[in-house]
């Protein structure tokens, strides 16, 4: 049953601290007792970006959690930028064990590659997966683009408008820019009054040379994965290939693979009615979903 738009719209803010200190900004969406679906942002992103996506899944009956990752957005950013992939799973755990049951992890680039290591774990702390837009070895040229745009603005923008310019530059495919009001949850104001993205410069090169060395955990891990698993592609994408998926469907046999048409690397922001319409069908038949040993 759909529940009604009154009662879903309007998200809970939480905080919840981790043992290091880490305090982690969370929206809930949806009835408080119904079975939760925790959304992970990318790297570089902030909950917000999982806005939509997580009114439309409380509305058909499910409670949506977002968090912002440590150094990103509203949650705590660390005084010594010492950020260490383990910490981005620990953080992940946390928030499923907050869920208040096995929650399903839907998991976009960054988040993904986190999710996958959360959901092999044994017994897993989530009942289900779903990965946007990213496999256990992804295309070296796909992610120097991304951090190229993340290096590309270390000093900000004078005004909201400069920094929607920038984005427009980055996703040219887009026909349209994203409203001030989008652009406020994305940028935060600094000292000399110029804005700047909404997470930790600091957090780049840690992140980037960590994530590559652990490359080879991550095919182990995908290896574990026993729990229902869907990979939605862009059909556009440079950060997945035809090889990349093709190696995580035979790491994991059981999981789905769907590709969404005219979607690159943010399949949820380009395309985001057809998106939503491959996740529903696959909460739909989680409870009968029986993967393969």
């Amino acid at each position: 049953m759909v529940a009604a738009a009154s009662a879903v719209d309007e998200p809970r803010a939480q905080r919840l601290a981790a043992e290091d200190g880490v305090v982690l900004a969370l929206d809930e969406y949806g009835d408080a007792h119904a079975p939760a679906v925790v959304l992970a942002h990318g790297f570089g992103q902030t909950r917000s970006a999982w806005c939509g996506t997580a009114l439309a899944i409380a509305r058909t009956g499910w409670r949506a959690i977002t968090y912002d990752a440590r150094g990103h957005g509203d949650s705590t950013r660390l005084r010594d930028g010492g950020y260490r992939v383990d910490q981005f799973v620990d953080d992940l755990r946390r928030v499923c064990a907050h869920a208040g049951n096995v929650p399903i992890v839907v998991g976009a680039s960054m988040g993904g590659l986190v999710g996958i290591v959360v959901a092999s774990a044994e017994p897993s702390p989530c009942r289900a997966l779903v990965l946007v837009d990213i496999t256990p070895r992804w295309e070296a040229a796909g992610v120097a683009r991304i951090v190229d745009f993340m290096r590309a603005h270390p000093h900000g923008f004078a005004d909201l408008d400069e920094a929607a310019g920038a984005i427009a530059a980055y996703l040219p495919h887009r026909g349209e820019r994203k409203s001030p009001e989008r652009l406020r949850t994305l940028l935060v104001a600094g000292t000399d009054g110029r804005l700047r993205w909404h997470w930790d410069p600091r957090m780049l090169a840690p992140i980037a040379e960590d994530g590559e060395r652990h490359q080879g955990d991550l095919l182990a891990a995908a290896r574990r994965l026993r729990v229902p698993t869907l990979l939605v592609s862009g059909a556009e994408s440079d950060v997945v290939s035809a090889a990349t998926i093709g190696e995580f469907l035979e790491l994991v046999p059981h999981a789905r693979h769907v590709t969404v048409p005219r979607a690159t690397h943010m399949v949820a922001g380009d395309a985001n009615d057809a998106f939503l319409h491959h996740v529903d069908i696959f909460l739909r038949g989680i409870d009968a979903a029986t993967p393969t040993a």
